[in-house]
């Protein structure tokens, strides 16, 4: 992983071994890291580096790619060149951003370029590190970005930003709905709604409530809307298990954990 091009944004000082103590916050295999830089050998170095650490790694070598790779596979943390040929790492950084504002922003960036360090901070960069960097400043940097970040969830448990009510699971990043584990397809609407719902859970709604905070009263304020989109959420969310969305008469709705 040692560099010997004296033009190599890695620094040829660099420690091979660059492992930092254990710290449980830190050191735990699910953490995931994407690592974007126009030259493939650095993104190479320095994704290895991160596997290094027991992290997972992804690289891209282009803006587009870093933006698509950020959504399917939604990392903790990136290390993210300014200069890309397509995006510019700002922009990069604002698209992620836009989906998921957790993410932790690593920039590169080069030695004498000033204005490009304070740009990428004020635009919701969280660190940078200057070229030629040292492969133990990378790591060190993300291991301060990954304290600061929201843990992983543990295995087969919802991430902590989820609306859980019983066995009802509502990832409002990823934009999933589960129940008992299984995957549950809702259309827009019917998403929004249950959303809704679990945002109150055991308050009952009332029609007038639901078409406000769902519709913004585009149906005129017809409440049979409400009636019909409550029985598709039933067929696909209560089917074939304990029902969670009930009817109170002359009231509305509400959903509770099933019994």
């Amino acid at each position: 992983m040692r560099s010997t091009d004296p033009r190599s944004p890695v620094d040829p000082r660099s420690p091979v071994d660059p492992r930092s103590p254990v710290d449980e916050t830190v050191d735990r295999p699910d953490w995931r890291v994407l690592v974007v830089d126009d030259e493939p050998d650095l993104v190479e170095v320095v994704s290895g580096a991160v596997r290094y650490e027991g992290w997972q790694a992804r690289g891209a070598t282009t803006g587009l790619a870093a933006v698509e790779a950020a959504a399917a596979w939604r990392p903790h943390a990136v290390v993210l060149d300014v200069m890309l040929p397509d995006l510019d790492g700002l922009e990069v950084l604002r698209r992620i951003h836009a989906e998921q504002p957790e993410v932790r922003v690593l920039f590169l960036t080069a030695r004498d370029a000033v204005e490009e360090r304070i740009a990428g901070i004020a635009a919701g960069g969280d660190d940078y590190v200057t070229k030629p960097f040292s492969l133990a400043e990378v790591v060190v940097r993300l291991r301060g970005l990954l304290r600061r970040a929201a843990p992983p969830a543990a295995a087969g448990q919802p991430p902590p930003h989820a609306l859980v009510l019983g066995d009802l699971v509502l990832d409002d990043r990823a934009r999933e709905v589960t129940r008992g584990g299984e995957t549950v397809e809702l259309s827009p609407t019917e998403y929004a709604l249950l959303a809704h719902l679990m945002r109150h859970p055991r308050q009952v709604l009332s029609k007038a409530q639901i078409l406000d905070a769902v519709w913004s009263y585009d149906f005129g304020g017809q409440a049979h809307i409400v009636e019909l989109y409550i029985s598709y959420l039933r067929k696909k969310v209560d089917a074939g298990r304990s029902p969670m969305i009930h009817t109170v008469r002359g009231a509305g709705y509400l959903i509770k954990a099933a019994t």
